[in-house]
C-alpha cells in the first residue's frame, strides 16, 4: 500500500464482469481528472495464444485435465507482484499488452494472441489500475493481495457466472456448449484453489444474484438481464462507510447484514460511483499532502 503512489486493483475470473467495473472506475477517472496507469491482467499470462493452444495439448497428452489459465504454472505471479510492489515504492515498474483481436494488435503489426514487448509504466501517473484474474492471490511463493489500497472482488453467483461465459464464448467466439463446458470443468481445481481465495482478502465485493432460474446453465439462451437481478455488496471493513446515504441514493436497496448492501442490478454502476468516487476523493487528496 501506498500514499504517493497508490493501486486499484479489480479481481475477478473470466466471465465475471470486472470489465463493466472497470468501464465506471474510467468514468470516475475521466470526471475526476485522475491519469491512471492501466494494467491487463491477461498481459501476465506466461504463454501467448500458439504457447498456451501447444501447452495445452501437452498436458492433455500427458493426462492433466486440469490445465487451465488460473493457476500459477500458466501465470507471471512474481512478476506482477513485482510490478505492485515497485509502483508502490516508485511510482514505476514494467508492463506490457496482450493482444487479443486484429483491431488491437493492428497498430503494433503484430498478430493476435501475442504480447507486446515489456516496457516501463509511464511516468507521472497518478495510480495504478489492474483488471483481471489475479489481483488478490497469496501463495506460498507470492502475496499480491497486500499491495492494493483498495481492492474490489466482482463475482456473480457460480450458475450465472457460468452462464456469462457460455454466452460470450458461443456468441463472440463461435465456441460449441460442449467446448465451453469443458473448459468450466479443466478450470476447476485451479478456480477453488486460486480464484475463489482472493474473496476473503478484497476490500469491496459486489456479487450478482439472478431473481430468475438458473439451475441449469448450460441450457439457458440469454444472460439474466440486470433488472433480472440483485447486486450483493459487501465491505470486509464497513467503518466510515455512509449506508444511510447510500440507501437514500439507490432506490429498493436494503441491508441485509451489518456490512452489506444490496441493490437491485439496474443500479450497480451507480452504487460503484456512489461508493467507489470518495475513496478516489481520499486517496488523491493524500496523495497530494505527502507531495
Amino acid at each position: 500500500m501506498s500514499i504517493r503512489h497508490p493501486i486499484i486493483a479489480i479481481t475477478g475470473s473470466s466471465g465475471a464482469g470486472t470489465t463493466s467495473v472497470t468501464r465506471t472506475f474510467e468514468n470516475i477517472f475521466r470526471r475526476e481528472n485522475v491519469t491512471a496507469a492501466v494494467i491487463e491482467g491477461d498481459s501476465f499470462h506466461r504463454y501467448d495464444r500458439k504457447a498456451m493452444k501447444l501447452k495445452a495439448a501437452e498436458a492433455e497428452a500427458a493426462g492433466n485435465k486440469n490445465f487451465s489459465h488460473f493457476g500459477p504454472e500458466n501465470n507471471l505471479f512474481t512478476e506482477l507482484e513485482a510490478l505492485f510492489r515497485d509502483y508502490a515504492e516508485t511510482g514505476t515498474g514494467k508492463r506490457r499488452k496482450y493482444l487479443h483481436d486484429p483491431e488491437e494488435a493492428a497498430p503494433y503489426k503484430q498478430d493476435p494472441g501475442t504480447f507486446t514487448p515489456w516496457e516501463d509504466v509511464p511516468a507521472k501517473t497518478d495510480l495504478l489500475f489492474y483488471e483481471g484474474l489475479h489481483g488478490a492471490v497469496v501463495t506460498p511463493e507470492v502475496n499480491i493481495a497486500r499491495h492494493p489500497d483498495l481492492l474490489i472482488g466482482v463475482v456473480p453467483v457460480i450458475n450465472l457466472e457460468w452462464i456469462q461465459k457460455l454466452y460470450r464464448d458461443k456468441k463472440q467466439r463461435g465456441y460449441s456448449t460442449e467446448a465451453v463446458t469443458d473448459t468450466i470443468l479443466r478450470r476447476m481445481p485451479d478456480y477453488v484453489n486460486y480464484i475463489c481465495p482472493q474473496f476473503m482478502h478484497t476490500h469491496v465485493n459486489f456479487q450478482r444474484v439472478p431473481m430468475v432460474d438458473t439451475s441449469n446453465p448450460f441450457i439457458a439462451r440469454e444472460v439474466p438481464s440486470p433488472d433480472e437481478s440483485m447486486v450483493v455488496i459487501r465491505f470486509s471493513n464497513p467503518k466510515g462507510i455512509d449506508f444511510q446515504y447510500l440507501r437514500s441514493m439507490i432506490d429498493d436497496s436494503f441491508m441485509s447484514r451489518a456490512n452489506t448492501i444490496v441493490v437491485p442490478g439496474g443500479k450497480m454502476e451507480l452504487a460503484m460511483q456512489l461508493i467507489f468516487t470518495p475513496f478516489v476523493w481520499r486517496m488523491m487528496e493524500r496523495q497530494k499532502k505527502a507531495s
